[in-house]
């Protein structure tokens, strides 16, 4: 009794593994005795038992309880060379991989990723979210991701695979051209499109899948950040012209001390100064003013000086005004400070209406 009890105590009967952490990814059971025939294999739900014998992938065991045979054992039988089947006791790396849903894991960019867009052209753009995984294929993973490592663990491939899916990340969304304002917006529809992009990589390079892909945020640089803020502004302001004449409206209603709308009444009154001294320009080229050395000299406004010529604009400087009446600039200033000629100031310019210069030289 004594060497059948040493015999059996020289044999593997029952091989299971009970995982109890929640961050292991493969383990290899640690076979110290042979294995005998007839020996009870357990496998659990959410893991697949990997035989290697050799150093040679062998059979693969889903979840449930095999009686190790000949005939559930056909690859080991092959790479073994048994002749008349599993008869004898043997020794094999028995790997069990997890094969449940493993949530939440973080990726980001490290650096920015450079991205060709159709708005902006070349931009760099920084992302980050999160993913679940899960094994598929367990001899992949274990020849190109666990190795030989007795105990893998999530912790030690979570810096490999944030890298790995950044880089599958980087050359999906290149391949999707999806515009930034667009990725910006539409961060749940982006990770849906991706995926289909991502997992035949994942899975062919690694053997894994990802279900869930999810986009959290993307950032652009700031200088980008501002032209799309501008272009958002542009877009609320809609028609310029319109825009500047509503302004130079609540600048006259509030006055000229009234802070930024006196000086949106002022900018807008400037650039209407603008295009009717560009309109006078224009006219003067076909129609000339008469010359003031051809007109004689007058001491004052109330000298007899000759009326404004008919090219003359609707709105006039205080210059225009000397140049059309033939007399200097500062008679034109003092008559507008003594009230004599109407005229309008706005900041410290006056403007005065062709209508107010006629009238000045009738009274």
């Amino acid at each position: 009794m004594g060497l059948i009890n040493y015999l059996k105590s020289q044999f593997l009967e029952i091989i299971q593994w009970e995982d109890d952490s929640r961050d292991t990814l493969s383990y290899c059971y640690p076979v110290d005795k042979e294995i005998k025939r007839g020996a009870q294999l357990i496998v659990r739900e959410s893991q697949v038992a990997q035989f290697l014998y050799m150093g040679q992938f062998g059979d693969t065991f889903a979840p449930g309880t095999w009686t190790l045979t000949t005939d559930n054992t056909p690859i080991l039988n092959t790479l073994k060379g048994w002749k008349y089947g599993f008869e004898s006791p043997f020794k094999a790396d028995i790997y069990y991989v997890t094969t449940r849903l493993f949530t939440g894991n973080k990726w980001g960019t490290a650096n920015p990723v450079l991205m060709r867009d159709p708005d902006f052209g070349i931009v760099r753009a920084r992302a980050y979210g999160t993913y679940d995984f899960h094994v598929v294929e367990p001899k992949l993973f274990l020849k190109e991701v666990a190795g030989t490592d007795h105990h893998f663990r999530l912790e030690e491939f979570a810096d490999t695979m944030r890298s790995r899916i950044v880089s599958l990340f980087t050359e999906a969304l290149a391949s999707a051209k999806v515009p930034v304002l667009e990725v910006a917006s539409r961060y749940q529809e982006l990770g849906e499109a991706l995926l289909p992009l991502i997992n035949p990589a994942v899975r062919g390079r690694y053997g894994l899948e990802i279900p869930s892909f999810i986009v959290e945020n993307v950032s652009l640089p700031p200088e980008v950040e501002q032209a799309i803020d501008k272009r958002s502004s542009m877009a609320a302001v809609g028609n310029l012209n319109d825009f500047v004449k509503f302004q130079m409206a609540e600048g006259m209603a509030k006055g000229e001390g009234s802070g930024m709308a006196s000086s949106a009444a002022q900018l807008g009154a400037g650039l209407a100064m603008g295009q009717q001294m560009a309109q006078a320009m224009s006219a003067a080229q076909t129609t000339p003013l008469a010359s003031p050395a051809s007109q004689p000299p007058s001491a004052g406004l109330n000298a007899g000086s000759p009326a404004p010529a008919a090219a003359l604009p609707e709105l006039l400087s205080p210059g225009d005004a000397a140049k059309a009446l033939g007399v200097s600039e500062s008679d034109v200033l003092a008559a507008l400070a003594d009230g004599s000629l109407k005229g309008k100031k706005i900041g410290a310019a006056w403007r005065i209406t062709r209508a107010a210069l006629e009238d000045f030289l009738k009274s």
